[in-house]
């Protein structure tokens, strides 16, 4: 095959700019490996450079960074796969993946072997939301058994992964979420539940160890206090790292974690999965030709875990 069918745009807006083009298959490159796309996930980041450019400069350009999918070719030098092995991954962000297409070629390092007990649409909504929560909680927070974490939107899609790998970790974990997502966050192993649309979780949560904002804005901030002295807020919203930090002055330590290609990461999550500690909720399968309505689904607010798009 020659040409493939992409979801491209030609200028910054809203859902409805997304478009189905035809593009030229991507040929593997030395170490690299071209992967058929059987699932693909959508994330906020893909709204945001939808919509203003957050990465990936000016327009064209084809979003998407998970995928899951079956190797198609491999370049020079790669030993890792062979052509038929299923695998997943997160390849080149920030810069331009382009996985909301039927093919996609990367680093074979940034990927790995699919998880056996996920098909590929729940390994292809893992990758971004499950090593954003990896680096966040397990290589910058330490995260240990017996301590005390909170994780906020405990029902999105970091969080409600966050919350899987705290609770692998032995961590007694508090969640916040809407009323109507409390079983869904009990379910996935949150010791307590807090209804941040009712109380202020700052009143109600104490003595953590590590609090994970995944919201933004005063969030942060306003974990300060559930904080014990010595402990951590880590955000993986970048612009209000420094007001954080301000705050927080030396009783706290605080972090902004981008998550990066990882291969290492990849398979500590697969591990997981395959013991059962984790799996991916999905909100929505959609077809690759109807991405606009994906991104419509993903902003309407009122999704629980992660949509995915298939060719």
């Amino acid at each position: 095959m020659s040409s493939m069918r992409a979801i491209s745009q030609r200028t910054f807006g809203g859902p409805e700019v997304l478009e189905a083009v035809e593009l030229p298959v991507p040929e593997p490159g030395p170490t690299e490996v071209l992967v058929r796309v059987r699932a693909a996930g959508v994330n906020p980041v893909d709204a945001k450079t939808r919509a203003g450019g957050r990465f990936l400069g000016e327009p064209p350009f084809v979003l998407g960074w998970d995928v899951s999918g079956v190797v198609e070719r491999v370049g020079f030098g790669v030993t890792l796969y062979r052509p038929g092995d299923e695998v997943f991954g997160m390849p080149l962000f920030p810069r331009q993946a382009g996985t909301h297409a039927e093919y996609v070629v990367a680093p074979s390092r940034h990927f790995a072997p699919k998880p056996a007990a996920l098909d590929h649409e729940h390994a292809g909504a893992l990758p971004l939301v499950g090593l954003t929560a990896w680096q966040s909680l397990v290589e910058t927070a330490d995260v240990r058994e017996g301590q005390r974490v909170l994780v906020h939107a405990a029902a999105g899609g970091v969080g409600h992964v966050a919350v899987q790998i705290a609770k692998a970790r032995g961590a007694h974990v508090i969640g916040t979420a809407s009323a109507a997502k409390h079983d869904f966050v009990r379910a996935l192993g949150a010791d307590e539940v807090v209804d941040h649309t009712e109380v202020d979780f700052a009143e109600h949560v104490r003595d953590v160890d590590v609090a994970f904002d995944t919201v933004g804005g005063d969030t942060g901030v306003r974990s300060l206090p559930t904080v014990r002295d010595g402990g951590i807020v880590v955000t993986i919203l970048g612009d209000t790292h420094q007001a954080l930090a301000e705050a927080a002055g030396d009783r706290v330590r605080t972090a902004a974690v981008l998550c990066e290609p990882d291969r290492l990461g990849l398979l500590a999550l697969a591990d997981l999965a395959d013991r059962g500690l984790l799996r991916t909720e999905l909100a929505a399968v959609v077809p690759l030709a109807e991405a606009a309505r994906a991104h419509e689904l993903m902003g309407s607010g009122r999704t629980r875990g992660k949509i995915v798009l298939v060719p």
